[in-house]
């Protein structure tokens, strides 16, 4: 790690830190972890570039404030940091929760964006598998005391500012994840490449996928036997895994990394 530090954000003071050297890279994690949920996958992509990793709102080392939480006000937050930090445009890798705030970036701040990654990303409510969303519902701080042992509980009470915010970020995450959302028309906005990334068996029918992915326009015919009719945009399926553990997968990174590269 190079660099660490805060950023102010609209009430937030938002935990940075910074690695490796090169073209710059915003990495955001999943609900309820931290930077430490990227494990080895940040010293890899710190080989070939600047690794901005940021903990969203209420995550980690960020402060939870009096704000809901909510993936545009994150994102105008994100392009607030990576400005504040001296980018004028940087790649972007979400995953989960940290992948609808990269959406939402390259929606709102497509200058700012050169590429986009969005790993295990839905753009509607409608895109989990229909037992997902129950489940969702009932997250809420009552569920706190349960919760004490898990890997996500322990690292937020060693490393967030208050640990005892933890049954409040709980309930700001069930009222976010009860909340309907559509960001369909959102996907025109993306005009820089994008990939997704999913696991096979992921909390995502791969009808949503690829539903995504065409909207995108990424397969709008045959690419042709010079690939002159291939789209800027990738779809990667990671055969094995789920939306738990698709982090572990020693494919993950190499794929993404061969997509900023290219």
């Amino acid at each position: 790690m190079s660099k660490n530090g805060y950023v102010h954000s609209k009430g937030i003071d938002y935990y940075y830190e910074v690695h490796g050297t090169g073209d710059p890279l915003l990495v955001l994690h999943g609900g309820l972890g931290s930077i430490e949920m990227f494990g080895w996958d940040i010293p890899a992509l710190a080989k070939t570039h600047e690794v901005i990793a940021v903990e969203l709102h209420g995550h980690g080392r960020t402060s939870l404030g009096d704000r809901p939480i909510d993936l545009r006000e994150m994102a105008d937050d994100m392009a607030h940091i990576v400005r504040t930090l001296g980018h004028e445009r940087v790649d972007v890798l979400g995953y989960s929760l940290g992948g609808g705030v990269a959406f939402q970036i390259a929606a709102r701040h497509p200058d700012l964006v050169r590429r986009a990654v969005l790993l295990s990303v839905c753009y509607k409510t409608e895109g989990f598998h229909p037992e997902m969303l129950p489940m969702q519902g009932q997250i809420s701080g009552a569920a706190a005391d349960g919760m004490k042992g898990t890997p996500m509980y322990e690292t937020y009470a060693k490393i967030a500012p208050r640990p005892e915010d933890f049954p409040k970020l709980l309930d700001r995450m069930g009222e976010y994840m009860r909340k309907s959302f559509d960001f369909g028309d959102d996907i025109s906005k993306l005009t820089m490449p994008v990939m997704l990334v999913y696991a096979d068996h992921d909390m995502f029918p791969t009808s949503h996928m690829a539903d995504f992915f065409n909207r995108l326009g990424g397969n709008p015919c045959d690419a042709g036997w010079q690939q002159e009719h291939m789209s800027q945009h990738r779809l990667a399926i990671i055969p094995g895994h789920t939306h738990y553990d698709i982090l572990t997968s020693p494919t993950v990174i190499p794929t993404v990394l061969n997509f900023l590269a290219s």
